[in-house]
């Protein structure tokens, strides 16, 4: 069995306990406005392609089998009815100017590059976080992972929005030692505004699993403008404080505009949306609204 992987990141610091190892699956079924790895939304391979890496050499275009790509004074520029995306131009591209989203792997494969780092997992109590994209959308290759992460006692992390069966989910929680959930905000047709998609089944889905007894921090994704006024704050310190099972920790997000280049990157920069971030002071009324329904909190991780 294979799926498509668009990043791994490894010496990770801020996806669960320790030093960790990254696997972002691709795919996602929520389109968050202020989505900073936009790479990993479609479930399809893509092509980015960064102009002011390009040097011009041509080696690309020469590589092409289908002559899909025509060198300009403004760079390459790909006939996507041409292109078959196999990769050819990323491979021989010697800047990384064109690089391709999404390698299809093994579970043997993505197993060979963990078992590398495990030195550092054992050493600081870290592990592996399998991220996206969603990777609840594919959950017969991550329940394989986790298994084999599992038999080598190496810890595991899924990071998810929860938008899913919960039947896939509860399963996928017999097998993770912690959860990084996602949760933007508690108006649900806001939610569908900003997102896509109503929030109905993710909360749901974020009860049922705590009660289940996982272990669950909540991630809070902090837009200015968007979900950091107070009304919304305190109905999520209000939602999360009503939780049953384990005490819940949660990690403040400040959003950033650091993903504009990877949608350029992506040839669709007219749809990254400008957002705002949230001021300090924003930060610290959220910190301090969830602090007093008794709810521990920080910036980042």
């Amino acid at each position: 069995m294979k799926n498509l992987v668009f990043d791994i990141k490894r010496y990770a610091i801020h996806d669960g306990p320790g030093i960790r190892m990254v696997i972002f699956l691709k795919g996602c079924n929520l389109n968050c406005a202020w989505c900073h790895n936009p790479e990993g939304i479609s479930a399809d391979q893509e092509r980015m392609y960064a102009p002011a890496r390009c040097i011009g050499c041509g080696t690309c275009v020469e590589a092409c089998l289908n002559r899909a790509l025509t060198l300009t004074p403004e760079g390459i520029v790909t006939d996507t009815a041409l292109c078959r995306m196999c990769g050819t131009c990323a491979a021989v591209c010697p800047t990384k100017a064109i690089e391709m989203s999404g390698n299809l792997m093994t579970v043997e494969q993505i197993m060979t590059e963990i078992e590398k780092e495990r030195v550092f997992f054992e050493q600081s109590g870290g592990g592996v976080t399998f991220s996206g994209g969603e990777p609840l959308l594919h959950p017969e290759f991550l329940i394989q992972l986790l298994d084999e992460c599992g038999r080598q006692g190496i810890h595991r992390v899924v990071d998810t929005a929860g938008l899913v069966n919960t039947d896939i989910l509860l399963e996928v929680a017999k097998r993770t030692d912690l959860f990084l959930f996602d949760l933007k905000m508690m108006e649900s047709g806001l939610h569908r505004q900003w997102t896509g998609v109503p929030n109905g089944k993710i909360l749901e889905n974020l009860r049922i699993l705590a009660e289940s007894g996982a272990s669950i921090n909540i991630r809070i994704p902090l837009i200015g403008g968007v979900n950091d006024d107070e009304e919304n704050i305190t109905e999520t310190a209000r939602f999360i404080a009503s939780l049953q099972g384990k005490k819940i920790a949660v990690n403040l997000l400040p959003y950033h505009k650091i993903a504009m280049t990877k949608y350029q990157k992506l040839g669709r920069g007219e749809e990254f949306v400008s957002l705002e971030e949230p001021t300090q002071g924003r930060q610290q009324e959220a910190m301090d609204i969830l602090r007093e329904h008794g709810i521990e909190v920080n910036i980042g991780g």
